[in-house]
């Protein structure tokens, strides 16, 4: 994969501004984190080189002066909301933050559950936190937030809101997803901070849009391709424009609540110290982009990826017809088709000669490789194989796991566990192969191999399942699918 960022640049010029934040407002912080902190791969996909927990390499350089406060909405917790990506709750997924960020050596602070009303779950979900050991604050729904400023910025407000106790410099302030909080828990930490006579100050951790990129810069494009779902739609920030008269790159939810966000800050401080949202953010990585050429290329692929993405959430019943259709308009921005991505034409003509499901993957040197289904293996399972083969040098006529292999495991999904499809999913061929790997040298050969699929793109001619998705995921594979199923049936597991 080519590179076209430099991350450990990143990290130091990152870290740097935090510092320079934290001392401009006399010693503490509260700095909201958006987007994901241990495996942003939209931003590893658009900046080739950034590493998926770039942000919490960053945040371990200020390990000893860093504690992280992690937020969830009460209502989320009711309505079982989910992480698309990981599939698990809002509620699990904090307690996976809580772990995540405790092995690495950074220090949680607590939990604050926000817009609490005494919902069951909430309250449910405070108990096992308490009972666990963790600090757990409730912050109130406020009348006419965020409009109200005299009542935001007052004890009937921010006021009634507990206090939740910090003890280092910078509170990082996240969440399982948006629409925690993050925002009016920082505002609200502030405005009692200021009463007690703290001298405290809030930012925002940024990535995209990438503020000093052009406003159709292929990487801001794939942002707002990234948030078709929420309406997002970047902008020139106009108040960065009136006052420095210096053009930057911001968000439309970002632009419409700063002058609100902004009149809160002058209630509570006295004097705002932002003149424009862009202001606000700490966002190095344009800094950090060593070849432009490269993340342009790479982030055109992901407005691609996100139009599929984009229409097999609406087949799926989990996404608007509409959300696709900007996504289209996005593609001419930037000038693509679905033709430049190479391996969506080669997928889909497998399947048209085999009649069946088919896969394509593109490897480094442009060669295309497919998979095709039969009664052995599913498409997925038999690109991988041949995938392998290739990278490996092996010859086409080997196999690498041997039919009396698989026929056993086979058995067993279906005699056994009850499952319908005999055929092997990527995962069950990677757990054979790793057992052939003991005796066989070429299916050895053939594993050392795997690492070399990391960063490719793939594309398959219907809707891969769970299973097959997230193995495809955990190789770094990038895949696609049409917005179709294999069956016909209601339920798809």
């Amino acid at each position: 994969m080519k590179i076209g960022f430099d991350n450990k640049k990143y990290i130091e010029l990152q870290s740097q501004n935090i510092r320079d934040r934290i001392a401009k407002f006399g010693g503490k912080l509260y700095m909201e984190f958006g987007g994901k902190l241990f495996d942003d791969y939209h931003a590893a996909r658009v900046l080739p080189g950034f590493e998926p927990d770039a942000k919490v390499k960053m945040l371990l350089e200020l390990k000893d002066e860093a504690e992280v406060v992690i937020v969830i909405n009460a209502d989320a917790i009711e309505k079982n909301k989910r992480r698309g990506d990981l599939g698990i709750t809002y509620d699990l997924d904090t307690m996976r933050l809580i772990d995540a960020f405790r092995e690495i050596g950074l220090f949680v602070g607590s939990v604050v559950i926000t817009c609490y009303t005494g919902q069951p779950s909430a309250e449910a979900f405070e108990k096992r936190l308490t009972s666990l050991g963790i600090k757990v604050y409730r912050h109130y729904p406020i009348k006419d937030y965020p409009s109200n400023i005299s009542i935001i910025a007052s004890d009937e407000g921010f006021g009634k809101n507990d206090y939740v106790e910090t003890s280092r410099k910078l509170v990082v302030v996240t969440a399982p997803g948006p629409g925690s909080g993050k925002m009016a828990t920082c505002l609200s930490q502030l405005y009692h901070e200021h009463k007690r006579g703290v001298e405290a100050g809030y930012a925002k951790f940024e990535t995209f849009p990438i503020w000093n990129l052009p406003l159709k810069h292929p990487v801001n494009v794939a942002y707002e391709a990234a948030t078709a779902d929420l309406n997002d739609i970047n902008m020139i920030d106009p108040f960065h424009l009136e006052a420095y008269n210096k053009m930057a790159v911001n968000y439309n939810r970002d632009i419409e609540i700063f002058p609100v966000l902004n009149s809160i800050l002058e209630t509570i401080l006295g004097e705002s110290p932002y003149k424009s949202p862009t202001d606000m953010g700490v966002n190095m990585a344009g800094f950090a982009i060593s070849d432009d050429a490269v993340v342009r290329e790479a982030a055109c692929q992901e407005v691609l990826r996100r139009y599929y993405s984009a229409l097999v959430s609406a087949r799926q019943g989990m996404g608007e017809a509409s959300d696709s259709a900007k996504i289209e308009l996005l593609m001419k921005q930037v000038g693509v088709t679905v033709k430049d991505r190479p391996v969506v034409e080669a997928a889909l003509k497998k399947a048209e000669d085999t009649n069946s499901p088919a896969v394509a993957i593109e490897l480094a040197d442009g060669t295309i490789i497919t998979g095709k289904t039969s009664s052995l293996l599913g498409a997925s399972a038999s690109l991988l194989l041949n995938c392998l083969k290739y990278l490996a040098g092996i010859p086409d006529d080997i196999d690498l796991i041997s039919p009396t292999v698989i026929e056993p495991i086979q058995k067993l999904k279906t005699e056994i566990l009850g499952n319908h499809n005999p055929r092997l999913h990527m995962d069950e061929i990677l757990i054979a192969l790793s057992i052939c790997a003991v005796t066989s040298d070429a299916a050895r050969k053939a594993l050392d191999n795997s690492y070399k699929l990391r960063g490719l793109e793939a594309h398959s001619s219907v809707i891969l399942s769970r299973v097959d998705e997230n193995v495809f995921r955990k190789l770094g594979i990038n895949i696609t699918f049409e917005p179709k199923y294999q069956t016909k049936k209601l339920y798809h597991n």
